[in-house]
């Protein structure tokens, strides 16, 4: 007679009691994942089992429900099945689907371990750098300011205007050009703005002068900057490309000279009223980080107060070819092993085996609290029936020994 059977199931039994527990104390954990603990029967050179023992603990990561929430960056992973990737300042990498993060007083996004989260920086040229991710940072730095270099611009030039008999051109004299229009502002290399003005000037049927002024001085010493010719459908024939230049403007403000280039390309001479269509440039002054936002493929974009927006960076997603192995290491975090394969991280994405981000939500624990209390009700069960038999075996040996 042994008693092994029911110690090992009292046993087996505590074991289960304790993963139930643990699911039902981490039923509002954001993240987590259910787990279900599996046994094996015990055998030693005999028909007669010795009981019982814990295989293991199997995970369950399939999705919990997706809540919403008002701050951005309350991350939630849908339509997939990866991990967020953070790193401890020694970098060592751990994987998380809990998405509450925050951003710390360097600028890294961490969760609420302190572990940052990975993803992919922004190079020099603006463009995602790829390669190896890193901890995210949102910058604290204000954006550069961007010298204007392009202007794009649409008018209609009124083939009813006559050619105006008073000369020469002058800004101020409105009896010297037929249409004047604003095509700023436009910034200097310091982000300084100033107001640039366009006046076009009539000379022929289908021929026009352009003229420009900056701040209200004259441009190019008071010469055209360029002359336009129209064809017979009022369409813009010269300059060709429809580009006219604006070369060595400077500034007594210590900025570099601005060379522009105004594409006037769709600009047309109908007897209609003097209008401008369309009128952009590209340049603009510093700013300020106001706010920030993520995108479904990870991507963060930020918001500056000079009304632009700039990339931040890219969060990266995790795979792995068999999730069960990971190690779950406590702060909603796991660790890759041997036995999870290695970690498979790129962007994400719909249609992706990672899945999508969603802003300003959250994936909520997927225990299923009605199933645990039922699973509760069983293992307490198999913890009774394994302590009778304990007793039952104590009675036994009870009775052999008052037989002697």
């Amino acid at each position: 007679m042994s008693f092994s059977q029911g110690i090992s199931g009292l046993n087996a039994a505590a074991s289960n009691l304790d993963v139930i527990g643990n699911n039902v104390a981490n039923s509002n954990t954001f993240g987590f994942k259910a787990a279900t603990a599996t046994f094996k029967d015990l055998y030693a050179g005999t028909r007669i089992g010795l009981g019982a023992a814990v295989a293991g603990v199997v995970q369950n990561f399939s999705q919990g429900t997706v809540q919403s929430s008002s701050r951005p960056l309350d991350l939630a992973i849908t339509n997939g099945s990866g991990f967020f990737r953070v790193s401890s300042d020694s970098g060592e990498i751990s994987y998380s689907r809990n998405g509450q993060f925050t951003v710390d007083k360097d600028g890294y996004v961490v969760n609420s371990g302190g572990l940052r989260l990975d993803g992919f920086g922004v190079a020099a040229n603006g463009s995602l750098a790829g390669g190896t991710p890193s901890a995210l940072k949102i910058p604290s730095t204000s954006m550069t300011p961007k010298a204007t270099t392009t202007i794009a611009s649409e008018f209609n030039l009124d083939a009813r205007g006559a050619v105006p008999t008073a000369t020469p051109f002058s800004a101020t004299d409105s009896t010297t050009y037929n249409y004047s229009n604003a095509l700023g502002p436009i910034y200097d290399s310091l982000g300084n703005s100033h107001e640039l003005s366009v006046f076009f000037v009539k000379t022929g049927s289908n021929a026009w002068n352009a003229y420009a002024t900056a701040d209200g001085n004259a441009v190019n010493g008071g010469a055209p900057i360029s002359g336009l010719t129209f064809d017979a459908n009022g369409a813009l024939a010269t300059p060709a490309g429809g580009t006219m230049n604006i070369a060595g403007l400077t500034f007594a403000n210590g900025s570099a000279p601005l060379n522009m280039a105004v594409n006037l390309r769709g600009t047309t001479q109908f007897g209609n009223d003097n209008a401008v269509s369309k009128l952009t440039q590209d340049g603009y002054s510093s700013g300020a980080l106001t706010s920030f936002s993520i995108n479904g493929d990870g991507t963060l974009t930020g918001k500056y107060s000079n009304e632009q927006t700039q990339l931040l960076g890219q969060i990266v997603l995790s795979t792995f070819a068999n999730p069960n192995g990971l190690e779950p290491s406590g702060d909603n975090v796991w660790r890759e092993t041997r036995a999870s394969g290695q970690a498979l991280t790129s962007a994400p994405g719909v249609g992706t085996p990672q899945g999508s981000i969603a802003s300003g939500a959250l994936e909520t624990s997927n225990v299923d609290l009605t199933a645990e209390l039922v699973n509760l009700i069983v293992a307490q069960r198999s913890y009774q029936a394994n302590a009778q038999t304990v007793k039952t075996q104590d009675q036994v040996v009870q009775t052999l020994i008052n037989i002697r």
